[in-house]
């Protein structure tokens, strides 16, 4: 199986005026295809400017990035919004699920923009495997976080992606909905053959995970402040 995200020489430099920070510096890194990856370190550290990197969202000023078999780093911006919609599925710590809409529109609104076109029957199926069949018209105002999160974990799902991005997924849960949403997460991505890589900074979500790295390790240009813990 080919891999998913291949990255060599990567670097990502901010400039403000007359300053340059860089952010990111990770010179190899490479996750199968199928494989369940964590990263895991302090706030702060990258770690979500590099999700975003691997989401198209951004572009490295330097090195190579490969997705899903795309070269992503020269790739204009119009191709990176396809690529994206049709190859990745983004989960956020904060949910980001449309308030106007309930949980089935939600759904079907991650498929408009990928090849499915908001197919009724899927949306349902997906609401049912996460466990939210008696949830369909409810709106996020009315759901609980943990269900709020398996929504979003469905909406990532919509498109049947390749790769899915899980950024501080169970932040704001408590450890029963962590751990409930987790299990969920990752037999969701065994079950589509999805990839998954996740990150976060709490120690009992990374167990969850045989494959794992500090991304204090991974990435160089970040240097901690004295006493702060991964």
């Amino acid at each position: 199986m080919m891999a998913a995200i291949k990255v060599e020489s990567l670097e990502l430099v901010f400039e403000c005026g007359k300053n340059r920070l860089k952010v990111l510096d990770i010179p190899q890194w490479q996750v199968e295809g199928g494989e369940h990856f964590a990263l895991f370190g302090p706030s702060g550290s990258g770690k979500t400017t590099f999700l975003n990197l691997l989401a198209g969202l951004l572009t490295p000023h330097s090195g190579r990035l490969k997705v899903c078999g795309h070269s992503l780093e020269d790739m204009p911006e119009a191709q990176r919004d396809r690529f994206r919609a049709q190859c990745i599925g983004y989960i956020y710590q904060n949910f980001n699920l449309l308030q106007g809409f309930n949980a089935l529109e939600n759904v079907l609104l991650g498929m408009t923009f990928g090849p499915r076109k908001g197919e009724l029957k899927d949306a349902e199926s997906l609401l049912n495997e996460v466990g939210l069949s008696h949830r369909y018209d409810f709106y996020p105002s009315q759901l609980s976080l943990g269900e709020q999160q398996r929504v979003a974990v469905a909406r990532a799902m919509a498109n049947r992606p390749q790769l899915i991005l899980a950024d501080e997924p169970t932040g704001s849960l408590d450890p029963k909905n962590r751990d409930a949403v987790l299990k969920l997460l990752k037999d969701a991505c065994r079950n589509h053959g999805c990839t998954l890589v996740l990150v976060s900074h709490e120690r009992e979500v990374i167990s969850w995970f045989e494959k794992a790295i500090p991304f204090l390790e991974l990435n160089r240009a970040f240097q901690p402040n004295v006493g702060m813990e991964p």
